[in-house]
């Protein structure tokens, strides 16, 4: 029994604290943000309640954190499968009996809660693919006829996503898996084939994959000033936001854009819009430095992990964080087109909470775990 407590207690001791707290600073940021975001003059009767909803989540995503922690990650190696085979099926329900909102079927409506499958996915599709890697070892190099069975996991659920429609999440998705792929050794002349196969596509997809509203986006993204009360509106007014904080910034629910809803989606998409106008380039600097942290002790976790699974997670889901954290800053400064991509971490939204939190979580257990074997 004593050894048993002894024992409780070394693991505690082990636990990656400082990856915790940069977690929960982001986190903090985030709360002081929706705030603002949702108690403005002009906000909407009953907004104010979204941020008592996200201090729920937080309560129940730091509960989640904890406990994966505690788990051995190597648990989600047996059921990556059945996980992956479930969530396509929740992805293929939802363009069936979904919630449709603002033109796109995304989400199951519990009453309590909207469960959002595509951002469970992204996390199953990083299971699968670090499982699979681990398994088919090739020290010689992965050749393409390898790569087919891996691509199609990920080309069904990505599909999926783009049907409902979210071109930015099954965007997201492919940016995530590739970045897993150049961690796993691959013959040169795959690399190659593949980047002319992406130049070739994409001529292809524009002329018959895109949407008129999709392209309209990436035009309006060229020049705002085309359509600045329609399609360009949103980009325009993000811009002014950021712009107008300048250095400190015009203080917390000061921010006129944010306050008087010339920001669209203040709470999800734009919450960097808001951060920015409100703390300026000295508040968006840091917490863009805190992402950076988050993203330096991946890198010490994935290079500290006992098995290649262990780093391929850590890889996969810092990838995920990555790629939604570029692209939110980046359509919110009007460096990239707009889709709707939340800031992790920051952005109001329950799915997308939880599921980053889970993630983390088990990014914890394997720092953890590098000292328990």
């Amino acid at each position: 029994m004593a050894a048993l407590q002894i024992q409780e207690r070394t693991t505690i001791r082990k636990i990656d604290y400082n990856l915790a707290l940069v977690v929960f600073a982001l986190n903090l940021i985030g709360l002081i943000n929706l705030y603002s975001a949702t108690h403005g003059p002009s906000s909407a009767r009953g907004s104010g309640n979204l941020f008592w909803y996200q201090i729920i989540y937080l309560i129940v995503g730091w509960l989640v954190y904890t406990g994966v922690t505690f788990i051995d990650y190597r648990f989600f190696l047996r059921i990556a499968y059945p996980l992956y085979f479930i969530n396509c099926l929740f992805l293929l329900l939802v363009l069936i009996i979904g919630k449709a909102s603002l033109g796109a079927q995304r989400w199951f409506d519990l009453g309590f809660f909207h469960y959002q499958p595509s951002e469970t996915m992204k996390l199953v599709m990083v299971l699968v693919v670090a499982r699979y890697f681990h398994t088919h070892v090739r020290p010689q190099g992965h050749q393409l006829r390898e790569l087919i069975l891996p691509s199609l996991l990920v080309l069904v659920p990505t599909l999926f996503v783009i049907k409902q429609p979210d071109l930015g999440t099954g965007m997201l998705l492919v940016a995530a898996i590739a970045t897993m792929f150049l961690f796993v050794k691959i013959q040169t002349r795959v690399l190659v084939a593949t980047a002319l196969i992406i130049v070739i596509a994409l001529p292809i997809a524009w002329k018959f994959g895109f949407k008129e509203y999709q392209k309209n986006r990436i035009l309006t993204f060229l020049d705002p000033n085309r359509d600045p009360r329609g399609a360009g509106y949103n980009s325009i007014q993000s811009k002014i936001a950021v712009g107008s904080g300048k250095l400190f910034g015009k203080g917390f629910r000061k921010g006129t854009q944010g306050q008087l809803e010339f920001l669209p989606e203040r709470h999800t998409d734009f919450i960097f819009s808001v951060l920015s106008e409100e703390h300026g380039f000295v508040g968006s600097v840091t917490t863009l430095s805190l992402f950076g942290l988050l993203f330096l002790m991946g890198v010490r976790i994935a290079s500290q992990a006992k098995d290649k699974f262990g780093v391929l997670l850590v890889v996969g889901i810092m990838s995920i964080l990555f790629w939604h954290m570029f692209i939110n800053v980046g359509m919110t400064t009007g460096l990239l087109p707009i889709v709707g991509i939340p800031l992790p971490l920051i952005s109001y939204g329950g799915s997308s909470l939880l599921t980053t939190m889970l993630s983390l979580g088990i990014v914890s257990s394997i720092s953890l775990r590098r000292f328990l074997f």
